[in-house]
């Protein structure tokens, strides 16, 4: 058995740079290696004539280079392999969660429309890769934090209770035992609640009972986070269930967050292909802290045959 490595993607920016710290931290703590991966795409219009045979060695790729310069003089570094791969980063990138526990990315690359809050390549990895994906936003994102978080480190992870999500829970409390953090499991749940009307027309109801819906939906929290408690009775638990949008309170906790945890969508029979979510989606555009992207599978075992 061989244990899968941490798998940091790079392209000399500084945003893959700050993911590659993060990815090394990540592969320290988990005793796993780094693979430090150069995805090399030339211009559509760039004819067979012009392209060299095969991929440069990573010796010779310059990206590569950087990054060996970086880290070759760290301290307890894990063993720490490079590659340099062809292609179109937001097909290939994907395709390497196959042989990883952990695949990070910067939020942009060098690549696109400075204005953009995350790159394609960050989005089509968290989308379709098996692994877990964490992609690192640039720093000085400014969230409306919902007041000043208790200091120390912490882990925050979005629960649905109408279809929860074992796999984010798992790997949330996994991350927060490696850190010696706590797990903020936040649980939002509708409110003001609306009712189908007519059709395209949606009315408002105060028939419901606020704090019955708060109860229910804290009971059930409780319940799905109650196995995960007892597999690591040495995390601290805090279970926040606010009313409105997930998505809001997840990036207003993402503040001073360690990481934010958050689940893909599962296929469905009539849409088979891989989808993101709209709250994962917000999260990843505008949360202030490194954000993992989990898929149903989960985080894998760390280990390959």
């Amino acid at each position: 058995m061989s244990t899968l490595p941490v798998i940091a993607a790079v392209d000399g920016s500084d945003d893959s740079l700050r993911a590659l710290e993060w990815a090394f931290d990540a592969a320290r703590m988990r005793g796993a290696p780094l693979c430090v991966v150069h995805v090399r795409q030339y211009a559509p219009w760039a004819t067979p004539e012009v392209l060299p045979a095969s991929p440069p060695e990573p010796d010779e790729d310059p990206v590569l280079q950087q990054v060996r310069t970086r880290l070759e003089s760290r301290a307890e570094r894990p063993a720490t392999e490079y590659a340099v791969l062809e292609g179109a980063p937001a097909a290939v990138l994907p395709e390497l969660g196959s042989a990883a526990q952990l695949l990070v990315l910067g939020s942009r690359g060098r690549g696109g429309f400075a204005s953009l809050l995350l790159g394609s390549n960050s989005m089509a990895a968290a989308r379709d890769a098996e692994c877990p994906v964490v992609v690192v936003p640039r720093p000085g994102r400014q969230v409306d934090a919902n007041g000043p978080a208790e200091p120390g480190p912490r882990v925050v992870v979005g629960l649905h209770v109408d279809g929860p999500d074992e796999a984010s829970l798992a790997f949330a409390f996994a991350e927060a035992a490696r850190r010696a953090a706590r797990v903020q499991v936040v649980a939002a749940y509708a409110w003001p609640l609306q009712m189908w009307a007519v059709p395209g027309d949606f009315i408002t109801t105060s028939t419901v009972d606020q704090e019955a819906i708060e109860t229910s939906t804290r009971t059930l929290a409780d319940g799905f986070v109650g196995p995960h408690r007892e597999r690591h009775p040495d995390v601290r638990v805090e279970v926040q269930v606010p009313p409105g949008d997930a998505a809001g309170h997840l990036v207003a906790a993402s503040q001073d967050a360690d990481l934010v945890v958050v689940g893909r969508h599962r296929r469905r029979l009539l849409a088979p292909i891989r989808m993101i979510g709209s709250v994962t989606q917000a999260v990843l555009l505008h949360a202030a802290s490194p954000v993992a992207v989990v898929p149903p599978g989960g985080e894998p075992t760390g280990e390959e045959s």
